[in-house]
């Protein structure tokens, strides 16, 4: 590059440095003044994060159910809307991007509430013939109002947890996408980056999923030790998971999937291969079931046990700081003064919040898919009262410890039991308390989840300089938009492959029909269900996390394998380029663009497919090739996108 090119070339931008310091958030100077007016809330910023909504939400839907996991969609959101707005647009301000990032992240966020809980209703209606699977206006509307109620519940609590607590509580995901906007109004090279590899994984996994070029899977029995077998599923998404969640959270799936897959299923098919009855809770002998189907019989029952117990420490060890959080926001300061509100301080006006409060809570009682009416009215009631709890709680956890770390499962199990207890009062049992129970803990899992990431996007906005009551009004446009699309993806994904299945294990939503069943109806293996927390236990005392741990005991270890090799890819960036290196910064910036461009691609994909074969047209495209059988190709074609991740993250230019 040029003398004069250099010159040229504008430094990149950063937030002021009071966005990390603990003071006063009044005195905060955000990076478009308060005083300053520029386009917000406009046209195209809508238009674009009502569509980025129903994609990254559908996206996020499908990965959720496959892996257990989201991808915060803020960042990609953001990345996208500078690419377009200035790169195609040429137009398009800091605070407009932040509006489309703002609705786009609320349809990923209502997207992992509903994937964690509402398949549960799917997976207990095979089992159950008197429960009938909620129709798709069912889901639409539980979605959306879940996704509200947690919105307006958490809009009184901006002012606290946002602005009074500036510096004390660091919301990381809302600062770094703070970083991201700011840094972005120079270029838009990131963008490139994240568009390249979403159109890649695409490529990749059309050429896999719908023309069946090459496997999905690869899989190898050890030769010499009975019932262990070892694989992996070559989704670009997985490794784009891995890459994101770092090598620690993802040796400690892997540890689960191994202990499941080269320990548990060894040693029942060792024991139970020579038997010719049955075992329970299968009804097949284990000398017929194979591996999957000790997996599917077995294994899910400990896997679940792990998770459930992992849920419940989360909660139990965050106790502290739930109970402090209440008090302090039951306590916080009004400071009614009578000053005109400054623009980065008007969030919607208290009777929309309100009415709007009372309004949802009321629809409650139309939209549950409940007969019994005083089952109808506990779950209501359930909703409200827990909600409002859990609201609280998951807003001031994502601002301490982060949004991957909020125990939605530990507080969803909770509502569970809570409403569980409250509906067996009401002399409630049976299907109509399984119905109740499970329904209250959908609505309140959707509300916390959107709660959460709507603490997120305030924290961005708040550094930034953003309107708040813009924000509000862009989460609730995110929050239906998703809730539109999210019931037919669900729907669709249910009737191609079955939630619970090796295709779509769908954790929670495993473990939530697993709890709410046994405590209804009390037909659960209850011994393998202890059996995994026993595992989680002994995972927790040699200081392992054991919510990942219990989800890698849960999943096939197929999906723990290329998250594990996502994550060594990562690590060898890393080698590379140390902290303190000036290439550190861009080129782990860059592994996280691809990864999500991986992620993004690769379900969007996915759920391309999976509506090809709903329409049943996927045969029709099905080319097939010489690799199609293929372990040893589809393993190569894998390393060649793990290649490109490699040197894309080491040809990134420094600051």
């Amino acid at each position: 590059m040029s003398t004069s090119e250099e010159t040229k070339k504008e430094p990149i931008r950063r937030l002021p440095e009071e966005a990390y310091e603990v003071m006063d958030g009044d005195q905060y100077p955000p990076y478009v003044s308060s005083d300053k007016k520029i386009p917000e809330l406009t046209f195209r910023a809508i238009s674009l994060g009502f569509i980025l909504s129903i994609v990254l939400g559908a996206a996020n839907a499908y990965l959720g159910l496959k892996v257990g996991m989201t991808v915060s969609a803020s960042i990609p959101a953001a990345v996208i809307s500078m690419g377009i707005m200035r790169g195609i647009l040429k137009k398009g301000t800091i605070l407009e991007n932040n509006i489309v990032q703002t609705i786009a992240s609320s349809g990923e966020s209502l997207a992992a509430g509903v994937i964690f809980t509402v398949p549960a209703l799917y997976i207990l209606a095979r089992t159950n013939p008197q429960l009938v699977p909620p129709k798709l206006i069912t889901v639409t509307l539980m979605s959306a109002l879940g996704g509200l109620l947690g919105l307006l519940f958490m809009i009184p609590l901006r002012r606290f947890l946002i602005v009074k607590e500036h510096g004390n509580i660091p919301y990381p995901e809302g600062a770094a996408c703070a970083e991201v906007l700011v840094a972005g109004e120079v270029g838009g090279a990131p963008a490139k980056t994240l568009f390249a590899s979403l159109g890649l994984a695409g490529v990749y996994r059309f050429a896999q999923a719908g023309m069946k070029i090459f496997p999905e899977e690869i899989e190898w029995g050890i030769k010499g030790f009975t019932g262990a077998h070892i694989g992996a599923d070559i989704f670009p998404s997985l490794m784009g998971v891995g890459f994101i969640v770092g090598r620690r959270i993802a040796t400690i799936m892997l540890v689960g999937g191994v202990v499941a897959w080269l320990g548990v299923i060894p040693l029942i098919e060792f024991f139970g291969r020579h038997s010719t009855d049955a075992i329970f809770p299968a009804a097949t002998a284990v000398s017929e079931l194979g591996v999957w189907g000790i997996w599917n019989k077995y294994i899910r029952y400990v896997g679940a046990g792990a998770v459930a117990f992992g849920g419940l420490l989360s909660f139990v060890e965050a106790l502290p700081t739930i109970i402090s959080s209440f008090k302090a926001i039951m306590k916080r300061s009004k400071n009614d003064d009578g000053t005109p509100e400054r623009r980065t301080q008007q969030d919607l006006p208290g009777k929309i919040v309100t009415w709007g409060s009372l309004l949802v809570a009321v629809s409650m009682l139309f939209v549950l898919p409940i007969d019994n009416t005083i089952a109808r009215i506990v779950s209501a009631i359930a909703v409200v009262v827990f909600g409002f709890f859990f609201v609280t709680v998951s807003s001031r956890i994502v601002g301490l410890v982060g949004s991957s770390n909020n125990p939605v499962s530990g507080m969803t199990i909770a509502t569970l039991l809570l409403t569980a207890i409250l509906v067996k009062l009401g002399g409630i049992s049976g299907i109509e308390g399984i119905l109740a129970s499970l329904t209250a803990g959908s609505v309140v899992c959707i509300a916390l989840a959107c709660a959460g990431d709507m603490s997120q996007d305030l924290k961005t906005g708040f550094l930034v300089g953003a309107t708040p009551k813009y924000q509000q009004i862009g989460e609730m446009i995110g929050t239906v938009a998703a809730a539109l699309v999210i019931g037919l993806v669900l729907i669709m994904l249910d009737s191609t492959y079955g939630f619970g299945s090796k295709e779509l294990p769908a954790p929670q939503a495993g473990l939530m029909a697993m709890v709410v069943q046994g405590i209804f109806q009390g037909d659960l293996p209850w011994s393998l269900v202890w059996i995994g927390a026993a595992l989680g236990l002994c995972a927790r005392l040699v200081q392992i996390p054991v919510l990942p741990f219990g989800i890698g005991l849960y999943l096939p270890v197929h999906l723990s394998v290329p998250i594990f090799f996502g994550s060594l890819i990562r690590e060898a960036v890393m080698k590379k380029f140390p902290k303190g290196h000036e290439k550190h910064k861009p080129a782990l910036e860059t592994g996280m663009l691809i990864s999500s461009g991986f992620v993004a691609g690769d379900a969007l994909v996915g759920l391309l497919a999976a509506f090809l074969a709903y329409v049943g047209v996927a045969d029709k495209i099905a080319v097939g090739g010489p690799l199609s059988a293929s372990g040893i190709g589809g393993l190569a074609l894998f390393m060649v996108l793990a290649l490109y991740m490699y040197r894309k993250c080491c040809a990134a230019e420094a600051d």
